[in-house]
C-alpha cells in the first residue's frame, strides 16, 4: 500500500479492517480459553484463567513495545526508499524477538507465584493460574516472533496476511481446547498448551512470509544479527511504549487486586466482561496501530500536510469504532455473558462493570490514536511520561483514596473513563508542540 500518495481515508479504512479482525482473532485465542474452561472446568477455573491477564500484560508489555519501534522505523525506512537500512531493521529485530522470549520464559517461571500471592489470588484460584500463566510463557518465544514478524508486515502496509495466518491459527486453538478440556479433562493447562500451539502455526507462517518476499523486507536467516544503531533505535521509541503498557498494567493489577478483595464471583464475572471489552479496544486499538503506520511512512517521505490528516481521520473513525461497538457490549452483554458462566451473580457483575467502561470506551480510543501519531513521529518518552501521570499515577491515587472511602466495584471502575479523558487532554497538546517542533526543523 503507498500511504504517502491519493485519498487517505479509503486506505486508512482499507489498512485498518484486516488489523482489526487480526487483532480480534488474537483475543478469540483467549476467548476460547474462557469460555471452554467457563463451561466445562466451572467458575474456579475460569477465576484462574482470567487474574491472570492483568500479570501477563505486566511482563510482557516491555517486550511487546520494542515491537512498535520495529514499526516505526521500519515504516520509516520504508517510507524513506532506504533499502540496506529497512534490511538491518528487519533482521535486528527478528533475533531480538528470540532472545525476548527465552528471556520471558524464566520471568513468567519464576516471578509469576509471588506476583500472584501478592495481588491476593485466592487459596483455591493461585494454583491453577500459576500452572495457566507457566504454560502460556513456555510459549514466549513464538509469540514475540509472531509480534515483531506481523509488525514489519503492517509498517510496509500489509495487514491482509497476518489476518489469514492467524485465522489458521485460531482454528486450530478452538479445536485443541475442546480436545485438551473435554476429551482429555486438562483444565487450565489444556487451554494453556491450546494456545501455545497455535501461536507457533502463526509464527512460523509470517517467518515463511518474510523469508519468501522478494521486497527489500526479506528476512533471510545467514543475515539474522544484530545492528546495535538500529537496535538503540528501536529502543528508543519502544521501551517508552513498552513501559506505558507496562505501568497500565501496574494500575490494571492493582485494580484486579482490588477485585479480588470481592471473591471469586466477582472475579468470574470481571474476567467475563474484561473478556468482551477486549473485543471493543481491540477494535479501536488497531487504529492506534493505522496511525504509527501511516505517520510513521508519511515522516519518512516529509509529507507533513498529510500527517494531520491522518490524525483527524483516526479520531473520527475511533469515535464511532469505541461509541459502537462500546454501546453494543454493554446492551446485549446480560447475553453474551451467559456464553462465559451460567452463575446469575457472575454475570451481574459482569454487567455493572460493561455499564461504566464499556460506554466511555471511546475515550481510550481517542488516547491511543493522538499516542499512535506521536510515537510515528519518533517519540517515545513523553507520551509515556503522560500516561505515567494522567492515568497509571491517577488510578493508584483514586485507589487509595476515592476507593477506599467509597468501597464498590462501580467506583473502582470509575477510576478508568475520568483518566482516559484526562490523560487524552494532555497528550493533544504534546503532539501539537511535537508536530510544529519536527515540521519546523525540517
Amino acid at each position: 500500500m503507498d500511504m504517502c500518495n491519493g485519498p487517505l481515508l479509503g486506505k486508512i479504512i482499507i489498512y485498518y479492517i484486516p488489523l482489526m479482525l487480526s487483532g480480534i482473532l488474537q483475543l478469540l485465542f483467549n476467548a476460547a480459553d474462557i469460555v471452554v474452561v467457563g463451561q466445562f472446568a466451572g467458575d474456579e477455573a475460569l477465576a484462574a484463567v482470567g487474574s491472570t491477564s492483568s500479570l501477563i500484560n505486566l511482563l510482557v508489555n516491555v517486550f511487546i513495545g520494542l515491537s512498535v519501534g520495529t514499526n516505526v522505523l521500519v515504516a520509516r525506512f520504508y517510507g524513506a526508499g532506504q533499502k540496506k537500512e529497512l534490511s538491518d531493521m528487519v533482521h535486528t529485530s527478528i533475533l531480538t524477538s528470540l532472545v525476548s522470549g527465552v528471556f520471558l520464559i524464566f520471568v513468567g517461571v519464576f516471578l509469576s507465584k509471588p506476583i500472584l500471592e501478592w495481588m491476593a489470588t485466592p487459596a483455591d484460584v493461585i494454583g491453577m493460574s500459576v500452572l495457566y500463566i507457566r504454560i502460556y510463557f513456555a510459549g514466549m518465544p513464538v509469540m514475540m516472533l509472531y509480534n515483531f514478524g506481523s509488525a514489519v508486515l503492517r509498517a510496509v502496509g500489509d495487514t491482509k496476511r497476518p489476518l489469514y495466518y492467524l485465522t489458521s491459527a485460531g482454528v486450530i486453538n478452538v479445536i485443541l481446547n475442546l480436545i485438551f478440556v473435554i476429551v482429555f479433562h486438562l483444565g487450565v493447562a489444556g487451554v494453556a498448551l491450546a494456545t501455545v500451539i497455535s501461536q507457533g502455526v502463526s509464527a512460523l507462517l509470517v517467518l515463511r512470509c518474510l523469508m519468501k518476499t522478494e521486497s527489500d523486507y526479506r528476512l533471510e536467516l545467514s543475515k539474522l544479527r544484530i545492528n546495535w544503531e538500529k537496535l538503540g533505535k528501536m529502543i528508543r521509541i519502544g521501551i517508552p511504549a513498552g513501559l506505558q503498557g507496562a505501568l497500565f498494567s501496574i494500575s490494571n493489577v492493582l485494580i484486579q487486586s482490588s477485585v479480588n478483595s470481592f471473591g471469586k464471583i466477582a472475579m468470574a464475572g470481571n474476567t467475563a466482561a474484561s473478556n468482551i471489552e477486549g473485543f471493543v479496544y481491540t477494535s479501536m486499538n488497531a487504529l492506534y496501530q493505522t496511525s504509527i503506520s501511516f505517520t510513521g511512512q508519511n515522516y519518512g517521505a516529509r509529507k507533513f500536510d498529510r500527517i494531520a490528516k491522518i490524525l483527524g481521520i483516526c479520531l473520527g473513525l475511533v469515535i464511532g469504532v469505541g461509541l459502537v461497538l462500546g454501546n453494543s457490549a454493554y446492551f446485549f452483554g446480560g447475553t453474551i455473558l451467559k456464553l462465559y458462566t451460567n452463575n446469575p451473580e457472575a454475570i451481574s457483575y459482569g454487567v455493572l462493570r460493561l455499564s461504566v467502561i464499556c460506554t466511555s470506551y471511546f475515550l481510550c480510543g481517542m488516547m491511543d490514536v493522538i499516542v499512535g501519531s506521536i510515537r510515528g513521529l519518533g517519540y517515545g518518552i513523553m507520551p509515556m511520561l503522560v500516561s505515567l501521570t494522567g492515568a497509571c499515577l491517577f488510578r493508584v491515587i483514586w485507589i487509595c483514596t476515592v476507593f477506599q472511602k467509597f468501597h464498590t466495584l462501580t467506583c473502582l471502575y470509575l477510576s478508568y473513563p475520568i483518566s482516559w479523558g484526562l490523560t487524552f487532554m494532555a497528550h493533544l497538546f504534546c503532539f501539537l508542540i511535537v508536530f510544529l517542533k519536527v515540521k519546523k526543523r525540517t
